[in-house]
């Protein structure tokens, strides 16, 4: 299936605009208690800020508290398996990143599977992804990082949230790509491997662009090239990767979405739907997210489902491409 586009992205969002409007009756109370919304990875990295963003109008339109519980490891595995094996009643949801098909794909002994485990409630968001280097980095470009990584085979790093992530996948494509040999060095979650680029430590990563905006402007980070198919007006003057000479990567944006435990009553998914639609059509709440660098991106459980169907034969094909293994490092 070809790669989710932005007009895709538009068709979903006009398609389902009704089911936002107003929340179907339920034959019995729902929420009774606090709803949890699980993240797989650490706190303050891009899925973390937005499900806080969006768990602050979910308790406003429920009535319950609807806390994010940050369950770190494996690359958002361990959060997944946990979800999957919560009682199917909408108090407990997940957070989905492409990791949810990518350790399907790479582990065959995960626990679950992508599609027939959950129930899809809506995507949130779509992720560009910008990468990023230290300022005293020894280069200035995509170029010059690809320069550095054929001239000494290794030597050039490139951090992750943990193999099979959005970070790693986009460092390992570039690496296929250039015909070069790059390091990867995963961690738990985005926010402490962005630290270490920051620090020099590691040489460079692909990072979702969701409040990454600030450092770049201190100087904290060097912008080196971004995901979108055009220039990001937030970002005028860090050419596209297709720019710099590698088409493509536009067409592997991760997509965010909420998703329940398979056989979650139809009208509960539903309810949520409508509660999340409410939240990402606010004025408030989707400038929020677009200012954080997000595409904001809502649709039907039906269209999300289709969604993430496509998502396991794309992100296959990437991993694939760049030959990656479970135990890639």
């Amino acid at each position: 299936m070809a790669g989710f586009t932005r007009r895709d992205g538009g068709r979903l969002l006009l398609g389902g605009l009704g089911a936002a409007l107003a929340a179907p009756a339920l034959a019995q109370p729902y929420p009774t208690r606090p709803v949890r919304l699980v993240v797989g990875f650490a706190a303050g990295g891009p899925t973390d800020v937005i499900a806080r963003v969006l768990a602050q109008d979910m308790t406003a339109a429920l009535g319950q508290s609807v806390v994010v519980e940050n369950r770190t490891g494996a690359n958002a595995l361990v959060a997944t398996e946990a979800v999957a094996r919560e009682a199917p009643d909408g108090h407990t949801l997940l957070v989905s990143t492409l990791s949810h098909s990518v350790n399907a794909i790479l582990l065959p002994n995960a626990r679950y599977h992508p599609l027939r485990d959950f129930a899809p409630v809506s995507l949130l968001a779509m992720l560009p992804l910008i990468a990023v280097a230290a300022p005293g980095a020894p280069f200035d470009s995509i170029q010059g990082l690809v320069a550095a990584a054929k001239a000494q085979p290794g030597a050039i790093s490139y951090g992750s949230a943990g193999n099979g992530g959005s970070a790693h996948l986009a460092g390992a494509l570039l690496a296929a790509r250039s015909e070069t040999q790059m390091t990867h060095v995963p961690f738990r979650g985005n926010a402490p491997a962005l630290s270490e680029v920051m620090a020099g430590r590691v040489s460079f990563m692909f990072y979702p662009m969701i409040g990454i905006g600030e450092q770049i402007a201190r100087g904290q980070l060097r912008a080196l090239g971004i995901s979108t198919p055009l220039r990001n007006a937030d970002f005028p003057d860090v050419p596209t990767m297709a720019e710099v000479g590698f088409p493509g990567f536009e067409d592997y944006t991760q997509g965010l979405g909420v998703l329940a435990p398979a056989r979650t009553p139809p009208a509960v998914v539903e309810r949520l739907n409508a509660v999340i639609r409410g939240s990402l059509a606010k004025p408030e709440t989707n400038q929020r997210l677009k200012a954080l660098g997000a595409i904001v991106q809502s649709s039907t459980p039906d269209e999300f489902a289709t969604f993430l169907a496509g998502d396991l034969d794309r992100w296959r094909r990437v991993i694939e491409l760049a030959r990656i293994t479970a135990d890639e490092n």
